[in-house]
């Protein structure tokens, strides 16, 4: 069920509308579900999609997420953030001695088998992890680090700003710290921002795709529900929620 909201500027509407300067599409995490991705509605020209991050980790095909959202920006149909799962995987290749326990705790053992690569186990130190991260970068094949490592932050239009987990609402957009835009911060929904800049972000599960206040969620749980969404913004201030379930 499509579930669509118009916020205008009534008197009991505190906040401004979302103005993006043209139709924008705002995905949620996918965690390795290549086929909720499939799921998806193609692509409409002029309305660029924007994927929040948190492409692989906890489910079963992280290797084929990744593949389709690089072809899906590589196309010229939209912009890939990164997520804070991005960020741990790219710790794991920096430093698999020192930060590859937090990545695998996290889903990254689900990412390396997705992509072919047997750790031995989830306590694995030392020349394992060593071995685990050269067969890892192997695997990910030509130009997918590279193509990881440049994912933005944040995506704006208009109004509209896309993160992966929020921001802090007290700083300027262009002034927050890669933290909050990556893990959150304690006071982004509790304080509405006062600059008139919505947020979207995914990061946090949440029962059902919202928007209030500034703030868009559009995180469903696609690896633990099943349940992928996807908001779509236009300039006339329409918020539209469409739940992607697949086959």
């Amino acid at each position: 069920m499509v579930i669509s909201k118009l916020f205008g500027l009534g008197k009991s509407q505190a906040f401004p509308p979302p103005r993006p300067d043209t139709p924008v599409e705002i995905v949620g995490d996918l965690h390795g579900c290549a086929h909720l991705f499939d799921a998806l509605p193609a692509p409409e020209p002029g309305c660029p999609r924007s994927f929040v991050g948190d492409f692989g980790d906890r489910g079963p095909d992280s290797s084929g997420v990744v593949e389709r959202v690089r072809a899906h920006e590589e196309a010229g149909q939209g912009t890939c953030l990164m997520g804070n799962h991005e960020a741990m995987m790219l710790g794991f290749l920096d430093d698999p001695v020192a930060k590859g326990q937090l990545w695998l705790r996290n889903g990254g053992l689900e990412t390396l088998l997705s992509f072919g690569v047997a750790p031995d186990a989830l306590r694995a130190e030392g020349e394992i992890l060593l071995a685990a991260r050269d067969a890892f970068r192997e695997a990910l094949g030509p130009g997918t680090e590279a193509w990881l490592r440049a994912r933005p932050l944040m995506w704006q239009s208009g109004n509209l700003v896309v993160t992966h987990a929020g921001a802090d609402p007290a700083a300027g957009i262009t002034d927050q710290p890669a933290r909050a835009l990556l893990w959150g911060h304690p006071d982004f929904t509790r304080v509405p921002r006062q600059d008139g800049i919505w947020i979207a972000r995914g990061h946090i599960i949440v029962d059902a795709p919202e928007a209030e206040s500034g703030r868009i969620a559009v995180d469903t749980g696609a690896f633990a529900a099943g349940r992928l969404s996807m908001a779509r913004v236009t300039p006339e201030g329409e918020i539209r929620f469409l739940p992607v379930t697949g086959a």
